[in-house]
């Protein structure tokens, strides 16, 4: 199923509509270690990392969410908490509906049910990928398959041709997406910057082959 522009305008209208505004910096929580979510939010502009902890106190990043994407998903429909961490990854403008508003919504909007279901598959479909890459490659597989996945969902072309990944990225948020350290990533990194494949400036990524990335896969 595909929502219809229509359906998905209309669903972005009711965070523009009937939901209050809210900015944050780079590094602010949206929703604390912790706290109950106040609400559903819409990312107007800016990128929102969804994390937890581990048992080790370290960071495991789960997505990435971009503009015109909502969060807490699976609160937001069974209400069930997963103890979930948002964080302004870049400086953000966000909407924010109460639960009870989204439900009603969705409750006497049918076309709305085509939007989640949408949603509810890309989610699915990212972390199926995410499950598949850790439980059969190898690191340097595992870390091609990440930053082609992440191409997929923030690539912007440049002007020279190439891929740049409009996101910025931790070695530290790479790692824990890929079930590898830091050090190991910044090896992996180093060997295919050698080797022309990518560039690494200010925190940001750029594929400079992509052909010969997926060849690895």
């Amino acid at each position: 199923m595909s929502a219809t522009p229509a359906a998905a305008t209309a669903f972005k209208e009711l965070f523009l509509n009937h939901g209050a505004q809210y900015t944050y910096r780079k590094g602010e929580f949206v929703i604390r270690p912790g706290e109950q979510p106040s609400g559903i939010f819409y990312i107007e502009s800016g990128l929102v990392k969804a994390y937890d902890i581990t048992k080790y106190g370290e960071e495991n990043l789960l997505i990435i969410r971009k503009p015109e994407e909502m969060f807490p998903f699976i609160w937001g429909i069974t209400g069930q908490e997963r103890s979930i961490i948002y964080e302004a990854l870049v400086p953000s403008a966000l909407r924010m509906v109460r639960r009870e508003t989204f439900l009603d919504y969705v409750d006497h909007n049918p076309d709305a049910l085509a939007v989640l279901l949408d949603a509810a598959l890309e989610m699915y479909r990212l972390h199926s990928e995410r499950i598949l890459n850790l439980g059969y490659r190898n690191v340097r597989e595992r870390l091609v398959s990440f930053l082609l996945t992440t191409a997929g969902r923030f690539g912007v072309t440049n002007d020279s041709g190439h891929t740049l990944l409009d996101v910025p990225l931790r070695y530290q948020d790479i790692g824990s997406a890929i079930s590898a350290s830091r050090e190991t990533v910044g090896r992996e990194m180093q060997a295919l910057e050698r080797r022309d494949m990518l560039r690494v400036q200010d925190g940001y990524i750029t594929l400079c082959d992509v052909d010969a990335l997926q060849d690895f896969l």
